[in-house]
């Protein structure tokens, strides 16, 4: 279902309402972050680590209002939202931009939102029944630097790998970042079984710090499962047991090939029946 209403920096208005002007920051310059969250029950799912991600990138980029952004309001804004559009479960996407005149440099760095929902059926996460086929894509690398861990409105790199993913017809693609290291996937982060033990990138690998990535690592650990964040070269993928992607909307992804080499799902289906029920 097409929502009937957003949520445009704090008023409920209908959702093709003509909002933004030639001169908006996130249009002209990407200057914005944004959170991709589900909600389920009507209640938003881990709205203590979202605010956090929130709060540390906006003050990162210096938007100012950081502080308001915390776990309350995520939660008052989008189940307000959600009962306007008499949705129970679904997706949501917050942008937060800077709202400002100027060229590059901004007059001000007042902050300004828009939040949006999507329905979705699912009152849980859902392991996908076909494994996802994946392959690398190579044309563009990602930059390491502390802003490769927010999820910003600069996203070119994801546009151009979805468009590769499209061409070549795979499910997903994975992400390289510039030192030529397994960074992430089109839009999730990436995790690796190998000889017993579980592995991500580590931040420092300019990966996005994702919500769902810092829930499946405490459920890993409390899991027992040996695990550590790494530099991991492309070339485990021909060796490793299993490879799952991980987000906020989604939850768990396993993949179940890369060229020729097949996954299992062992790890990835443990951890997803762990995930729901917490």
């Amino acid at each position: 279902m097409t929502p009937n209403y957003i949520n445009f920096n704090g008023e409920i208005v209908p959702a093709d309402t003509q909002l933004l002007t030639i001169a908006n920051r996130a249009f002209r310059y990407g200057d914005g972050l944004f959170e991709s969250m589900r909600l389920m029950k009507g209640k938003l799912k881990f709205p203590e680590l979202h605010a956090d991600r929130l709060q540390k990138g906006m003050k990162a980029l210096k938007i100012d209002g950081y502080s308001q952004a915390d776990s309350w309001f995520l939660k008052e804004k989008v189940e307000e939202l959600a009962r306007r559009n008499k949705i129970k479960h679904g997706r949501l996407r917050l942008t937060v931009y800077r709202d400002s005149e100027g060229l590059y440099t901004p007059s001000q760095n007042k902050m300004a939102y828009c939040l949006e929902v999507t329905e979705v059926d699912e009152p849980r996460y859902f392991m996908n029944e076909r494994g996802l086929i994946m392959d690398v894509y190579t044309e563009l690398t990602k930059p390491v630097s502390w802003l490769s861990n927010i999820k910003s409105c600069n996203s070119l790199i994801y546009t151009m790998a979805g468009i590769f993913k499209q061409q070549n017809k795979l499910d997903e693609v994975f992400l390289l970042n510039q030192n030529g290291f397994l960074c992430e996937a089109g839009s999730s982060n990436l995790f690796v079984f190998y000889q017993n033990h579980l592995y991500t990138p580590a931040l420092s690998e300019g990966c996005v710090e994702g919500v769902m990535r810092q829930v499946v690592i405490k459920l890993a650990q409390e899991s027992g499962i040996s695990f550590t964040e790494a530099q991991i070269n492309p070339e485990i993928l021909n060796q490793a047991d299993e490879v799952f992607l991980t987000n906020a909307t989604k939850g768990i992804q396993w993949v179940m090939g890369y060229g020729v080499k097949r996954y299992f799902n062992r790890v990835s289906k443990g951890l997803m029946d762990e995930l729901n029920k917490a």
